[in-house]
């Protein structure tokens, strides 16, 4: 079910802030601004060609006193959640910010970066006295709502040690209006960077290679209105012998310049306009030539079209606007085709899957897209990757996708997490599925489905997710290959969150005690032992409680040591089977210590009975170590996760409803008294604050919003803290009784 997601072959160049070129004009005042910039935010916004990554490369090379700029180089491939702060956080890690728990977190199965990644990321940069500027080059090119959210939340709450820098050609949908009447945005237009006529002059003169007279200068700066991609094609066309003044640039350049290129060059920039990065090999191989590297390296040393997008030189693109004119000019479509697919083949001999399958899809070869698709879906789910596998799949015809490809596509959209996509790869899977047919290792792909067809409902609805997986398991018999451990422990799953503990036992023991020969992670193991031994609680078993505890907790101890922070929805009902144990025994305050983190876990994992497990033990161990306002405050977090999450599992709604009766439910709001403001809150919170007093529920709340759940549980829980409340009904209180609402 889960497994470490390994650091992936990330693209270095993309976290590297490509370097200055000999003879750019310097710009010295825009550099200035964003050097003496304070603000929490930075945009640089302009249309393509006003040199915006060529002025943020400038500053980076020199950003003042003591600070480090990480850069980030955005494409369309990072739209996705987990993929762009992994990059992100790469860069700041790279650049000596952080250390390495954020970019552990980030890959933790089942969360959203804004679950545990980022808050850790908050809490480094907050005990730094350092100094950090985060670039995102691009970001134009990001559609992702989740990523909008996340980065807005990081902005809420930065501290002093980091700025961030946006790039791109429109505005984000960040608060800007907030954040300038606060003062805290500084911005840099299109008007901003127009090159000025003195600015002008030398960059036509550095591209050219030869000073402009007075009236070539003018007329190109005329003629461009400052237009740094419009100064720089001026500058090849007079290198060329030709005027300010000719016909149209790119026609000239198309018709002139690049004719009288030598072969190897002009061929080259010809041939590769489809590909959107270059370099050496990837040229070599999409031409099936040889030296592609030393015409690169002679086309970036004449400042002919190709822009270097590292220090080392490795990697190119071509001007954009050429690039743009060669494609629409090109009439073979079958070399475009062969050159793409050539790369396709030379990114997946490279393990970048990613690319390989994108430019199968841009050469018109869906069938092999999805065959790799297919064929290395754990390539991707092992990454972090899940949005960017569906979105590869969405691009893909449904004709070409089998029944075992629709099945994985369904699982990346993650079962349970409410998406819609996840019922239509599977009804898609379903239609080509029959009893002969394996799945991932299922003896029938019909069982597979419907096993998944149960992870995926909501735990309110346990008796549907029965009786899917009663017949999952049925399936699986009849193919006389013995029992299946996968569909036994989904079943199990269900009987447990149906409250059918008694019949859940033996289901899950059975699966669990095959965990080996299944060739189950030891991530799915540790997951499986937690709930395990959830059941075997709620049956009084304590010796086989015990026994499980010595086999599953060293497990445990091998997955946070080795995931980090990754690990912690993984552990988190062991955890809590581990510290209710420590309470039974005897040893209340290890109890106490145990829950009050396995809580923690418990968040991230967000499952009913994990989380109302973890907080009704809590209660019970801080009222064993006589902190009776800490229990009655653990019960209160329990009610309101109960309240915001109906309906719930019932036997989780049960659980707290006999801890109130043993605690005293009446008490719980005194547990959590409204005192005075700790910060000021954000513009977010007091959104989320101000329709607290009604009566719907987070998930209403974020609907209302248009929000995500993840991100309105993190602010909640921001908007808790700093008013120094454990519960939504005390948040109400003390927001007005401090004249807030």
């Amino acid at each position: 079910m889960t497994s470490p997601r390994p650091a992936g072959p990330l693209l270095a160049v993309k976290h590297t802030a490509p370097p200055v070129r000999p003879g750019s004009v310097e710009r010295s005042g825009l550099v200035r601004s964003l050097r003496d910039a304070v603000t929490r935010l930075t945009l640089v916004a302009a249309p393509a060609g006003w040199g915006k990554t060529s002025l943020l490369g400038l500053w980076a090379a020199d950003p003042g006193p003591d600070v480090v700029v990480a850069w980030v180089s955005l494409d369309e491939g990072d739209d996705d959640p987990v993929r762009f702060w992994r990059y992100a956080l790469t860069a700041l890690h790279e650049a000596g910010a952080i250390g390495p728990a954020a970019l552990d977190a980030v890959v933790a199965p089942g969360t959203e970066p804004i679950d545990l990644a980022l808050p850790i990321l908050l809490n480094e940069l907050a005990a730094s006295s350092s100094r950090h500027v985060l670039v995102l080059d691009d970001y134009h090119v990001l559609t992702d709502a989740r990523i909008h959210e996340s980065l807005e939340y990081l902005v809420g709450y930065l501290p002093p040690a980091l700025r961030i820098v946006v790039a791109g050609r429109a505005d984000p949908p960040l608060p800007l209006a907030r954040l300038r009447a606060r003062g805290e945005l500084t911005e840099l237009r299109a008007d901003d960077l127009r090159f000025t006529l003195a600015e002008a002059a030398e960059l036509v003169g550095s591209v050219s290679g030869r000073a402009p007279d007075d009236g070539d200068a003018a007329a190109a700066w005329r003629r461009t209105e400052g237009w740094a991609a419009g100064l720089h094609l001026v500058g090849l066309a007079l290198r060329g012998g030709g005027g300010a003044g000719d016909r149209h640039v790119l026609d000239y350049l198309a018709s002139e310049v690049l004719p009288s290129l030598d072969r190897a060059s002009r061929d080259l920039l010809v041939a590769t306009a489809p590909l959107e990065r270059l370099s050496g090999a990837l040229c070599d191989a999409a031409l099936g030539t040889t030296g592609s590297a030393l015409v690169l390296d002679g086309l970036d040393r004449a400042d002919l079209f190709v822009t270097p997008m590292d220090a080392a030189r490795e990697w190119y693109r071509c001007h954009p606007l050429l690039r743009d004119a060669l494609l629409r000019e090109s009439r073979d479509e079958r070399a475009a085709h062969d050159v793409l697919a050539r790369a396709a083949a030379w990114y997946a001999g490279q393990d970048r899957l990613d690319d390989a399958v994108h430019h199968h899809l841009l050469a018109g070869d869906p069938a092999t897209a999805a065959r790799l698709l297919r064929d290395r879906a754990d390539w991707f789910l092992d990454r972090g990757m899940a949005t960017t596998f569906l979105l590869l799949g969405e691009r893909l015809p449904e004709d070409v996708v089998t029944p075992q490809l629709a099945f994985a596509l369904a699982y990346a959209a993650r079962p349970g997490s409410g998406d819609g996509r996840v019922a239509h790869w599977l009804d898609l899977a379903e239609r080509g599925t029959g009893p002969d047919e394996a799945v991932f290792g299922w003896h029938d792909a019909r069982a597979a489905v419907l096993t998944m067809r149960a992870v995926s409902l909501p735990e309110s609805q346990a008796d549907v997710a029965v009786e899917l997986a009663e017949r999952a398991v049925a399936l699986e018999d009849a193919a006389n290959a013995g029992p299946s451990p996968a569909a036994r422990a989904a079943l199990g799953s269900a009987y447990a969150r149906s409250g059918r503990f008694t019949t859940a036992a033996p289901m899950l023991l059975d699966s669990w005690r095959q965990r080996d020969t299944a060739g189950w992670t030891v991530g799915l193991s540790v997951q499986i032992g937690g709930l395990l031994g959830l059941v075997l609680l709620a049956l009084d078993r304590g010796d086989d409680v015990d026994r499980l505890l010595r086999q599953t907790v060293p497990l445990a101890d091998t997955v946070e040591r080795d995931w980090g922070a990754a690990a912690s929805p993984v552990v988190a009902a062991l955890r809590v089977v581990q510290g209710r144990w420590s309470y039974l025994r005897g040893d209340v305050r290890e109890a106490r210590d145990l829950l009050d983190r396995a809580t923690v876990n418990a968040d991230a994992d967000g499952r009913h009975l994990t989380v109302v497990a973890a907080l009704v033990f809590l209660a019970d161990a801080e009222l064993g170590v006589g902190h009776d306002a800490a229990a009655r405050a653990a019960l209160a977090r329990a009610r309101e996760f109960v309240e915001d999450n109906a309906p719930v599992t019932p036997v989780a709604a049960e659980w707290l409803e006999r801890a109130e009766q043993r605690i005293g439910r009446v008490s719980i709001r005194a547990a959590t008294r409204p005192g005075g403001l700790v910060e000021p809150l954000t513009d977010r919170e007091l959104s989320i604050l101000r329709v607290m007093p009604g009566s719907g529920s987070q998930r209403e709340i974020a609907a209302a919003l248009h929000l995500s759940i993840n991100t309105v549980k993190a602010y909640t829980k921001s908007l808790y803290r700093k008013l120094g409340v454990g519960a939504r009904a005390d948040a109400v209180s003390a927001a007005r009784h401090l004249g807030l609402i």
